[in-house]
């Protein structure tokens, strides 16, 4: 009998983790997974996910698909329940789906939305998931510099160095910071992310919005395609990748 391909939902803190994917010496969600969902299955489960997160960084939203015999849908209920049962507290299964069988967690996900939250009011009870400032810059000029972005294609200045990516080619449909309360929101969407992306364009916005000649400075750093022109990255706990988006057709009713 041929497999089935499975989506799973799911949302994690990011704290206790070096990130998405599995590494030496270190503890990965895709470990915790792999390793609970192949208890219950009986049997060695690999798991793809839709990307890569830093040390760290939180999602609210995350996809990953893995391949199994065919299971009717409340066996998938039962999955998940089970999955959530033994599974650390950080880590929180919210559906498991059937695919398309060359549905791919990755390669299939059309957008992808992070947002980064600044604290500009000290709270002890979000320190840990919001980077605190007591001082804002321009956030008119750093929606000014956000829309530049937009149009740029080569995010070489905003990636880690020597990262192992083909290119840094990304197409980005949003950037934009805005007020909440007492926080500062960035919202950043796009059709990839390079590693580390998002904090260093965070980092250099931030930067950017108390100089007089931001927007010139900006338009250099984008043309060195050399991450030491830009701003520093800023903590990863204050980041969160909250929406990815597929097609419609991959998922079976």
């Amino acid at each position: 009998m041929d497999n089935q391909r499975y989506f799973i939902h799911l949302a994690f803190d990011g704290t206790n983790y070096c990130g998405w994917q599995r590494q030496k010496n270190a503890t990965s969600i895709q470990q915790e997974i792999e390793e609970k969902i192949s208890i219950l299955l009986k049997k060695p489960i690999d798991i793809t996910g839709c990307g890569r997160t830093d040390t760290g960084v939180h999602a609210s939203s995350f996809y990953a698909h893995f391949d199994f015999d065919p299971m009717p849908k409340q066996q998938l209920i039962i999955l998940s329940y089970r999955l959530n049962h033994i599974l650390p507290l950080d880590i929180a299964i919210s559906e498991i789906l059937p695919v398309k069988p060359e549905a791919h967690a990755r390669y299939d996900a059309l957008w992808r939305t992070y947002r980064y939250y600044i604290s500009l009011r000290k709270n002890p009870f979000t320190r840990n998931y919001r980077w605190f400032r007591s001082q804002c810059p321009d956030i008119e000029k750093m929606n000014q510099l956000a829309e530049i972005l937009l149009a740029v294609k080569d995010f070489t200045s905003f990636s880690k160095l020597h990262s192992d990516t083909e290119n840094n080619l990304c197409t980005l449909t949003q950037a934009f910071w805005e007020i909440r309360k007492d926080e500062l929101v960035f919202t950043i969407t796009a059709n990839r992310f390079l590693r580390n992306m998002v904090r260093a364009i965070v980092g250099t916005l931030w930067q950017l919005g108390k100089e007089e000649n931001a927007v010139d400075h900006l338009r250099e750093i984008i043309a060195k395609r050399d991450r030491s022109a830009a701003g520093p990255s800023v903590n990863p706990h204050a980041l969160f990748l909250e929406e990815i988006i597929y097609p419609d057709d991959i998922f079976l009713v």
